[in-house]
């Protein structure tokens, strides 16, 4: 049997050493190539059984008509989110197979890095001591024990999470539209996430529903002070309103490791570059403000299980026409 071939876009080093060791025997040819998946890139996936995508490629209409026109049968996220994708016009057109669960601690461990930096003023206190300040004025924090974190979404991620923070002695409560059953949960409606959280932590996909699902209107209706930390997707949060609630005073810190225009942005480096996005440079300027780049799922450990997971669900898809982890419209 000849070897399937993938089309692998917005190749990172990490992703190629990744895949080339889950690919050892050779099962699979795979071309990488830097560029992200577009309307005017689909054109390089002529000739190969499978694409290989990542959260800021784009998989639209056009892109699916496209892919099944040059006979990709397949299109294979390596991540669990999948909001770039139409799935509902891939139905019939082309497969679409995900990553549901490549390593949870690695995100919920990143989500919990960024809250204890941000509170306890430890980037600070980094750069302050590299200049052999040892100052303490501006660093004062506040205790974890004690403090109300609402989760909303409360899949594998957003439960790992919460057992980090019982694990600090937090009260959890939580929000999901789909709870999750006999698991000793305290779920509430959102409204009460926001008026009872002291910090918000999301977990959740991006879909119509929870497309800015923080905005003006439940900014107001949140703690003065309030913490919120997103590793999950950047248009949960309208980043424009997110902004005008630091400026105000009303939100006390943000993390983020998403961002909803990220596309163009984050993964790559523009530190030579004048910087067009006015939004995230104001943010990233402000001093209760933490950026990091959709780094949270960046373990080996995560990385290892991705590159197999993909190959297996790439695998399964071609032998069988099935996946257990194809992305499907109900």
């Amino acid at each position: 049997m000849s070897k399937k071939k993938i089309a692998f876009f917005d190749a990172k080093d990490y992703d190629i050493a990744s895949f080339d060791e889950a690919n050892k025997d050779g099962n699979f040819a795979i071309k990488y190539f830097d560029t992200k998946l577009t309307k005017d890139t689909v054109k390089l996936a002529k000739g190969y059984d499978a694409v290989c995508v990542f959260v800021n490629d784009t998989v639209d209409k056009k892109v699916i008509d496209a892919l099944e026109k040059k006979g990709v049968k397949l299109v294979a996220l390596r991540c669990a989110g999948y909001n770039n994708v139409n799935v509902k016009h891939a139905a019939g057109r082309v497969g679409v197979v995900r990553v549901p669960a490549y390593s949870p601690y690695a995100v919920a461990e990143h989500a919990m890095s960024l809250l204890l930096t941000s509170i306890r003023r430890i980037h600070k206190a980094y750069i302050r001591t590299k200049d052999f300040n040892f100052s303490l004025n501006g660093l004062m924090g506040f205790d974890l024990h004690g403090k109300t974190v609402g989760v909303v979404g409360t899949g594998k991620i957003g439960r790992v999470f919460m057992d980090i923070c019982r694990g600090f002695g937090m009260n959890v409560i939580a929000y999901d539209k789909f709870p999750v059953k006999d698991a000793g949960i305290e779920y509430v409606e959102l409204d009460e996430i926001w008026k009872r959280s002291d910090i918000i932590s999301f977990h959740c996909p991006l879909t119509d529903e929870t497309y800015h699902m923080v905005d003006a209107k439940s900014i107001k209706e949140m703690k003065k002070g309030v913490v919120l930390v997103n590793t999950s997707r950047g248009a949960l949060i309208d980043a424009e309103a997110l902004l005008k609630g630091i400026r105000t005073r009303h939100i006390g810190a943000a993390c983020l490791d998403v961002y909803e225009e990220e596309a163009d942005v984050f993964f790559e480096d523009r530190s030579g570059h004048i910087f067009e996005d006015d939004t995230l440079a104001r943010l990233i300027s402000m001093p209760n403000v933490i950026v990091t780049s959709h780094q949270a799922f960046l373990t080996k450990e995560a990385l290892t299980n991705i590159a197999n997971t993909t190959l297996s669900n790439i695998r399964d898809y071609l032998e069988t026409g099935k996946s257990e982890n194809e992305v499907r419209i109900e």
